[in-house]
């Protein structure tokens, strides 16, 4: 279980870890993600492979749904995965079902990783996580390989010559969306609802969300950027934000709101006796 804040905790289905095995110096990586939806999973994706540096000649994947499926006996990418391999020109390969084999180095580091990890640890958040992760593989990377005969470390360099370089340009990764901010100034992202500053209430926003942060820009300008939340249904508010609601909304009253002294004539009320034919005279 991992604290995703707010009194919430997860468990290791609802957050996967996202792992990536090299085939020659079986150098390790992985990342803890909080989906396997394809926003979270493509963000996840592309971090592994700028943290290794380089772009691998082929990418193989064990029929995930965000990636392809084998479909009447033929592998079939979805969309996402055709444009990102396309920017990295790198070629992804789907397993067949039940083919332990085409995956038996990723499925080894998951045993190692679940052995050695794993037990005996406790984790304050996902960002806690992490970071013991990637000091684990530190560690990992750089112990003596029975198999090889040495360390994955020694031979990176030499797996990484033999693959592509990163492109020039990123992949459009992570969540994307575009809206007309509404008048309670708030987004929802990922069952999440995230606090836009109120001076763009109408106007159209673009939403962008990596595995970190959430950022709302309009006409290329900033209007909030809040820190991801892992955890579902909260709802998360800007101090500054609240202020600048809170000034707009009594500007707006003191505009519909009547002057506070207002003179309004006051009529004699011998002039309605008049009127309606009364004799004002006392009985």
């Amino acid at each position: 279980m991992v604290p995703v804040g707010f009194g919430y905790e997860r468990t290791a289905k609802q957050l996967p870890v996202l792992t990536m095995v090299t085939g020659y110096s079986r150098w390790s990586l992985g990342v803890l993600v909080p989906s396997r939806g394809v926003p979270d999973l493509y963000a996840g994706w592309w971090q592994l492979i700028t943290a290794l540096g380089a772009v691998p000649r082929v990418l193989v994947w064990d029929g995930e749904g965000a990636v392809g499926r084998w479909r009447h006996r033929r592998p079939e990418l979805t969309g996402e995965c055709h444009a990102f391999r396309g920017t990295l020109g790198t070629k992804v390969i789907i397993c067949k079902p039940a083919d332990p084999e085409a995956k038996g180095l990723v499925e080894r580091f998951h045993d190692y990783l679940e052995t050695s990890f794993l037990p005996g640890r406790s984790f304050g958040s996902p960002a806690d996580f992490n970071q013991q992760l990637q000091e684990w593989l530190g560690r990992a990377n750089t112990r003596q390989h029975r198999v090889l005969g040495c360390r994955p470390a020694d031979r990176l360099d030499a797996d990484r010559a033999a693959m592509l370089a990163l492109p020039p340009v990123a992949p459009v990764v992570g969540w994307r969306s575009s809206q007309r901010l509404p008048r309670d100034h708030y987004v929802r992202l990922d069952g999440n609802d995230y606090s836009v500053h109120p001076s763009v209430i109408g106007r159209r926003i673009e939403i962008t969300a990596d595995l970190h942060r959430v950022r709302v820009f309009c006409d290329g300008r900033i209007v909030a950027d809040h820190e991801r939340v892992w955890a579902k249904h909260q709802t998360i508010h800007d101090p500054e934000h609240l202020a600048a609601a809170t000034t707009l909304r009594r500007q707006r009253l003191e505009v519909v709101r009547p002057p506070v002294e207002t003179e309004v004539e006051t009529r004699c009320l011998s002039d309605y006796d008049a009127l309606l034919g009364v004799d004002g005279g006392v009985a």
